[in-house]
């Protein structure tokens, strides 16, 4: 599907990714509305942050995903929705696991719901490889059992059972992608990156951690931008789950020794007990496997593998090392 003359919603817009694909899909000349959490303060989050000709052209709702009837009004008259809208923090779906099912799994709903009944062309639903849980086989791909190990990828499981089975029984044009770890400017200090990046970038050399063995597949902000977009406008993945990711594993304890050379500065790592997750809730081992979406939706990280990492990283600490972006970040305490 050619998106190009389509009216597009991201919920979730305010945020980490979503901020990235609004700016990208504007950049582009799309024609964007941008749903944001509402708040007090007129606040669009990181798109209060957006170049000027961004904010300029932007189309924003403010309004919240569990309210089904802002939902419906935020979706009237757009063509394709790429939803966003989430609440991802692992350890405080610990204490308020209610929070995620209204959010991530209602949110969801209200969504596909408005979806078939204002018939959206197109709808791409956000998804997270922690439903994978700890990998019994890797590369990961699609095919990977799902295993609810946190409150957290329990309710997104919830949510993408949810997206598909609208599909099944509406046909409605539901895509489910599915990001493993993505990083990059902007992330909240509560990811494991950021949280390594601004410790050093404040001075630190004693930096704070959880688990240091478990693996990761780090995806550059900037390539599940175009995952998304790719997804939008691929026909032959609706109805499907498709991943994207580096197709590369690093264990923690690497990634802190790949970030100190970054930055050119030499660390030593503490374990904080409050950064560990249960024992059982904890995801040992996580690795994309992207065939899919090379071969069907014809997309290729550009920061695969340990250079692209690198070079990924690279970018982020420039981002979080300036002092103006790194002043809502408190690395000196743990962020649920």
């Amino acid at each position: 599907m050619d998106i190009g003359n389509k009216k597009i919603l991201v919920t979730g817009a305010d945020g980490f990714i979503g901020s990235h694909l609004t700016e990208a899909l504007v950049q582009s000349g799309h024609d964007v509305r941008a749903f944001v959490l509402y708040n007090s303060f007129g606040s669009w989050g990181w798109l209060d942050h957006a170049p000027e000709a961004v904010r300029h052209d932007l189309d924003v709702f403010a309004g919240d995903i569990r309210d089904p009837h802002g939902v419906r009004t935020a979706m009237t008259g757009c063509d394709v929705v790429l939803h966003l809208a989430a609440l991802i923090a692992i350890p405080y779906s610990y204490h308020s696991p209610d929070t995620y099912v209204d959010t991530n799994i209602k949110g969801t709903l209200n969504v596909v719901q408005a979806a078939r009944d204002l018939g959206v062309s197109r709808v791409v639903c956000t998804s997270t490889s922690e439903t994978y849980g700890t990998a019994r086989f890797v590369p990961i791909t699609e095919d990977h059992p799902l295993q609810g190990q946190s409150p957290y990828s329990a309710s997104k499981i919830g949510a993408d059972q949810i997206a598909l089975s609208f599909h099944k029984s509406f046909d409605t044009p539901v895509t489910l992608l599915r990001p493993f770890n993505t990083y990059g400017p902007r992330q909240s200090a509560r990811a494991v990156i950021p949280t390594i990046i601004t410790q050093i970038a404040d001075g630190a050399r004693q930096i704070k951690l959880g688990a240091l063995h478990p693996t990761r597949d780090f995806s550059y902000v900037g390539d599940t931008v175009q995952g998304f977009i790719a997804a939008a406008e691929c026909d032959a993945i609706v109805g499907d789950v498709c991943n994207i990711g580096s197709g590369f594993e690093i264990s923690i304890g690497d990634t802190v020794a790949a970030i100190a050379e970054v930055m050119g500065a030499e660390v030593e790592i503490v374990c904080d007990d409050q950064r560990l997750r249960p024992e059982k809730s904890e995801v040992e081992r996580l690795f994309a496997g992207i065939e899919k979406a090379r071969s069907v939706m014809g997309w290729e990280p550009s920061h695969g593998g340990l250079d692209g990492f690198k070079r990924g990283l690279a970018i982020t600490a420039e981002w979080f090392s300036d002092s103006g972006n790194r002043a809502n970040y408190h690395s000196e305490r743990y962020t649920v």
